[in-house]
């Protein structure tokens, strides 16, 4: 079977276009560009001038400070697994792979940046692979979850359009699961080469380590929940500030939608297609569309910030720790 489309005669073959970094900033800048024609500009700018200076660093430490909870629940995955990282490396791997997921292409780009930091301080790679895919897992079931919790305490959050959203990442979370019983079962370890056999033995002993602590699977859920609900707490407060007066619970349907919205790895770190994920579902609740654009907009600043500060943050964290070994 030719494999041109993935190599060359010199090496892997170059991304498909729509995969690289200027044609995703290219798309983000057409959806913002898209609804900064669609609505009134000078409104939308006014909506962000209103908010006191003093809640942007008060955002951006939040921001920060909420993540240390994400690196708790993806090392509690790893070390579940078999990885035995630290919390300090822990966080310079975590704090590194936030500022991949917005300068990096797609959300990938900062697992695996992620992963490679950790790689070098853990005991088992193939557990840290393993528990980071349980952690990024979670994560969307985590999201899901606290949108359902929303859809159920908010009469009117079930519109067409939201229903198809929910239903639709709903389908794909469980065929998903059955994708994974199904390879589990039809796949077995004779019928593959030995050098692949190895890797399966790495993998099935990560499988069983994490597979033995349920209490750990339990806790690393309840802890992606909890981020992702403080997450839409900030971000209900940031919609306060511009004018946003609709009661938390919708917050909890909406923000975890339009996130999962942003995951589509059409645009630089989900930059343009969540804000009009965003317009779109609080338009059932008679929120104004520069409202809502408004709110995305500066948790979008937030996160741009956040991932260079995490960035510093990593940085800071490996200095010292090479400090400490001289």
């Amino acid at each position: 079977m030719s494999r041109s489309n993935t190599t060359t005669a010199d090496g892997p073959a170059p991304p498909a276009w729509w995969k690289r970094p200027p044609t995703r900033l290219a798309f983000s800048g057409l959806v913002l560009a898209a609804l900064f024609l669609l609505l009134p500009f000078r409104e939308l700018v006014e909506a962000i001038r209103s908010i006191p200076v003093a809640v942007w660093p008060v955002a951006l430490v939040t921001y920060l400070s909420l993540h240390l909870i994400g690196v708790a629940k993806w090392r509690l995955m790893v070390n579940a697994a078999g990885a035995a990282l630290s919390f300090r490396d822990a966080a310079r791997a975590y704090y590194s792979g936030l500022f991949g997921n917005t300068f990096l292409p797609s959300i990938v780009g900062g697992d695996v940046l992620r992963i490679a930091v950790a790689s070098t301080a853990v005991r088992s790679k193939t557990a840290l692979l393993f528990g980071s895919l349980i952690d990024r897992l979670q994560d969307v079931a985590g999201l899901t979850a606290v949108a359902g919790i929303g859809a159920l305490i908010s009469p009117r959050a079930l519109s067409p359009e939201s229903r198809l959203v929910f239903v639709g990442l709903g389908a794909l979370l469980l065929l998903g699961g059955l994708a994974a019983v199904a390879a589990a079962v039809v796949l077995r370890t004779r019928l593959v080469p030995y050098r692949i056999r190895r890797v399966m033995v790495r993998v099935r002993r990560a499988v069983r380590a994490t597979a033995s602590r349920p209490g750990a699977m339990a806790m690393g859920m309840a802890l992606g929940m909890m981020l992702q609900t403080l997450l839409v707490v900030l971000n209900w407060w940031l919609g306060r500030q511009v004018g946003i007066d609709i009661p938390l619970y919708v917050w909890l349907f909406v923000w975890p939608l339009a996130k999962v919205a942003g995951l589509v790895p059409l645009t630089q770190g989900g930059i343009g297609v969540r804000e009009a994920a965003q317009v779109a579902l609080f338009a059932p609740f008679g929120v104004a569309p520069v409202a809502a654009l408004a709110s995305g907009l500066v948790f979008e600043a937030v996160i741009l910030v956040g991932g260079l500060a995490g960035g510093v943050i990593a940085h800071t964290l490996r200095r010292r720790a090479t400090e400490a070994l001289l």
